[in-house]
This record gives C-alpha cells, structure tokens and sequence, in this order.
C-alpha cells in the first residue's frame, strides 16, 4: 500500500478569487495528505449548479477558493491511518459521510451523519487547508474541490467504486444526478402507482424523473420552460411535460388539470426558485401530498401557511437522501449495468482552462451536463 509522503504537488486548479469573478487557472500546492485523508489524482469533473451560486458566495463568501464537488479520481497516497483505500483505486470525493453508527445513520430516517456532516466551512476538519496558491491559503469546497488535478479529501468522504463505470457517469451520480435520483427512490421512497410532478428538469429534476420511474410510478410530470427538455424528459421516464410559459394558468393549476384536480402525490422542485416552492405545495394532493425542496434556494422562503395546515408535507433533501457508503455504490452498479439514462446528460465537454466557457454554456438550452476533463 502506497501510503503518504512527505512531497508537497504543484498542479494546475480554478480558482475563484472573489465573488462573482471569472476563474483564474494557477500553478498550486497540494499538501500530502495527514493521518486519515487521502490525495486523489482528479480525471474528470462536472458542473453543478450549486458551483455557480458557491461562485457569487452561497452560502458563505469564502475565498480564494477552488470550487467543484462533482467528480471521479484516483487515489495517489493515503494517510497512515488509512486502512480501506490505497493508491490507484478509482474514487468519488463525496460531501456527506456515513459513519454507520451515529444516531442518524442508524435511523433509517436521514444520510445526514452526525460523525462526518456536510462541511460549509471550506477548510479540513482541523481547520486547516491543503491547498495553496502562492502562499496564501485556498478554501476548499465542501470536503471536495473537484476542479484540481489533485486534492486531499478526509478518507470517510471517499467512496470506492467499481473501475469499469464510464468517467462521466461517475463524475454525474456524484452530486445533481443522484440527489434528484435518490430524492424520489430512497428520501420519499414513491409508491408504486403514485402521481408526480417534476418542477425543472435539468440533471437534478431527470434524475427524479427517472428515480420515481424506477419506484413505479404511475404518472410523472415534468415542468420545464425550456421546451427542448420535453423530449429528454420522456428519455428518463415522464408521461406527461408542461412548459407553463404556453399557458395563462399557475403550474399548481396546470398540474392539477391533469390529476382531475386533486393533484399529485409528491412534488420535488429543482431549481431553487423561491415561487416554485409553493407552487410545488399546492400542486400536491389534500392532505397527504408530500413536496420535496431539493434546489438550492435564498436562505429564507415564503411559505402558504395555509397549504401546511390542510395536511400537505414538505421536506429538505441533501444529495437525495443517498447514504455515500450505502447506496451509491447501488446506483454505480446501476449505471455499469445500463440500467439508469446518464449518458444522456452529457451535452458538453470543456478542459479545465476552458472552465470559465462551461459558465456560459449552461445558459444555453441545450445544455443539460458539462464534463470536465482534468
């Protein structure tokens, strides 16, 4: 087993240097990794929309920083203390941790451990960082920064896969595929026969689109004023697409048109826009409908009290409820087997100089998926 040395690596990485601004390709330091991290050699990466936001300093303003949380490497030295990882292993860097014995993991209710939680805080759990450029420290992404050739990652953030998954399906089950995936499979866990409604559908909303096709759902609606997602949509499993800049109607009434009015069973919005949410919650059935919050949205929502109060649900969902040790190695198999439609996300590929281009070419409705190639 290669474990760490002592060498510091000079690589290439983006870096955004403050809020909003374009990113900046430098020349910078990776330190080796300490007792329980490992270094990984990144192969590809991928942009997720939770990027761009972390770029104009959602949720803290925390930089220099390399960004990037989507991604697949290889492992080029673990600490000493690393026991079930070693070099050359294929990985996916992961920004929830499962410690298996923590009350919420062993609740069956959440993937939120209370061992290794989502960090916010851009630095290592000892709040320090491996990343430098000149000297001056660099954040890190969550427990991530994909957009390296190299980054240090806490090995309980690191998830072993099966080498014979396509690089570009890893890098996409590692965030927006499967937290719309595992939103409709293992958060809500949709009943067979239920009724759907979709509300965006680029990576995240597909992925929920194709999750609650695979629970067996019998109606799935997707809701997107990009018409050019119609088609994609039907690829991934829905039965019905609404693009409600066609009509005079709100969505909730739209999608309630189609249910003979009593709306759906569950409704997952995906793009973080505030009115959406409670679009979402009315769309769905008296008493029982569920809504799923999953886009990433300002920091305070108005909410239809009223909406609440007659019996509809509504829960958060990070990384769709997926346990990293647990299911995604699941949802991998899924993919070597050709069960599930990533492949069809990729509509794009840029370098990682040409990163700043991957920006503008998400704005295009063309656009579903940009691969980073380290």
């Amino acid at each position: 087993m290669s474990k760490s040395s002592s060498q510091v690596i000079t690589c290439r990485a983006a870096v955004c240097w403050g809020m909003g601004e374009v990113l900046e390709v430098e020349e910078i330091q990776v330190d080796p990794p300490k007792a329980d991290e490992v270094r990984i050699k990144m192969l590809r990466a991928s942009l997720c929309h939770t990027d761009i936001i972390n770029s104009h300093g959602y949720p803290l303003p925390l930089f220099p920083r390399v960004l990037g949380h989507e991604g697949v490497g290889m492992v080029e030295s673990v600490g000493e203390k690393v026991e079930k990882l070693k070099a050359g292993d294929v990985v996916i860097p992961t920004y929830v941790g499962e410690c298996k014995a923590c009350e919420n993991c062993t609740s069956g209710k959440t993937n939120l451990c209370e061992t290794y939680p989502m960090s916010l805080t851009g630095t290592m759990a000892d709040g320090t960082s491996r990343m430098s450029v000149r000297g001056e420290r660099l954040y890190h992404s969550f427990t991530c920064s994909t957009w390296s050739e190299y980054t240090v990652v806490n090995a309980a953030y690191v998830l072993k896969i099966d080498p014979r998954i396509a690089l570009s399906h890893a890098s996409f089950i590692s965030c927006g595929y499967t937290t719309g995936f595992g939103a409709a499979w293992k958060e809500t866990k949709v009943e067979k026969g239920s009724a759907v409604a979709v509300l965006g559908l680029g990576a995240v909303g597909l992925g929920v689109v194709e999750g609650a096709r695979a629970r067996g759902a019998a109606r799935v609606i997707g809701i997107d004023k990009n018409e050019k997602r119609s088609e994609k949509a039907k690829v991934f499993g829905a039965t019905d697409f609404i693009n409600p800049t066609n009509y005079d109607k709100s969505i909730s009434e739209l999608i309630k048109d189609l249910t003979e009015g009593k709306g759906v069973d569950y409704a997952f919005e995906c793009t973080g826009a505030p009115n959406l949410l409670n679009e979402a919650l009315e769309s769905t059935k008296l008493g029982k409908g569920v809504t799923v919050a999953i886009g990433a949205a300002k920091p305070t929502v108005q909410i239809n009290f009223l909406s609440l109060l007659c019996g509809r649900g509504m829960k958060g969902s990070i990384f769709g409820g997926i346990k990293p040790q647990s299911d995604l190695p699941v949802i991998v198999d899924k993919c070597i087997n050709k069960e599930l439609q990533v492949g069809e996300l990729l509509t794009h590929e840029v370098t990682l100089e040409d990163l700043n281009k991957g920006f503008e070419l998400v704005k295009q409705q063309n656009c579903l998926k940009v691969l980073i190639k380290i």
